[in-house]
């Protein structure tokens, strides 16, 4: 398993310095980083992977809602991304089985039009989907159920374990339809302010990481933070390093 990092932890910084801050990012020793809003970043990233020895393998981009397809493509293929993953859909929609499964068709669709493309299209999660429980199984395993093969998810661990999974579990259930996983740590709250280094919180890591083996990227994301958010990156780095 390849370690990245998403962006999204480092949003305030990257507002202010976009190129400096994945500078940074580098001299932690990172080599990969997850983008969101990958539309609105494309010349961005497209400039940093020039000038900088960091990829961007994966990207958060709203796929599932009216999207223009073709110019999200686009800037997945400028910037390199080789998987696209939805990060959110409304959570009213996982209180229905029909309405999960209509999504997995959506996304099913989208994915055959990417794949033309060479890339692959994915969903993560977040507590809801695991909450929902339906025909006696979470909403996130009816949702995969009904998933191409060639579409992945990334589970992000931490906000499955927050709605109540089992996440070593859950990710054996899964199976390789995981390609990605989000690492996280903290208290297990409701409450992203809450989230720690890794190591540091609540979280199962040590079983998370072993039934994660088959992942071709892990990545590092805080929500928020109440420290210093590079700091916080670098000893999750850290540990996971002393880990491996």
């Amino acid at each position: 398993m390849e370690i990245s990092v998403q962006l999204y932890s480092v949003r305030e910084q990257l507002a202010e310095d976009h190129l400096g801050t994945l500078r940074r990012l580098v001299d932690l020793g990172l080599a990969h980083a997850e983008p969101f809003h990958l539309l609105e970043h494309r010349d961005a990233l497209v400039r940093a992977r020039g000038e900088l020895p960091l990829d961007f393998p994966s990207a958060h981009q709203s796929l599932l809602g009216e999207v223009d397809l073709p110019a999200v493509l686009e800037a997945a293929e400028a910037v390199g991304v080789q998987y696209l993953v939805d990060p959110y859909w409304d959570p009213a929609d996982w209180t229905d089985a029909g309405r999960v499964r209509a999504l997995a068709d959506r996304l099913n669709e989208r994915a055959a039009i990417a794949a033309e493309h060479g890339l692959r299209l994915g969903y993560h999660n977040h507590h809801f989907e695991i909450a929902s429980r339906l025909e006696g199984r979470t909403a996130l395993e009816v949702f995969a159920d009904a998933l191409d093969p060639q579409v992945v998810l990334e589970i992000d661990t931490y906000w499955a374990a927050v709605g109540g999974a089992d996440v070593p579990a859950l990710l054996a259930s899964l199976g390789e339809r995981v390609q990605l996983v989000h690492l996280k740590d903290g208290d297990l709250s409701e409450d992203p302010a809450a989230q720690l280094p890794l190591g540091t919180g609540a979280m199962p890591l040590a079983a998370t990481l072993a039934a994660s083996r088959h992942v071709a990227y892990g990545v590092i994301e805080f929500d928020d933070y109440a420290g210093d958010m590079l700091e916080g990156i670098a000893a999750s780095l850290a540990h996971l390093r002393s880990a491996a």
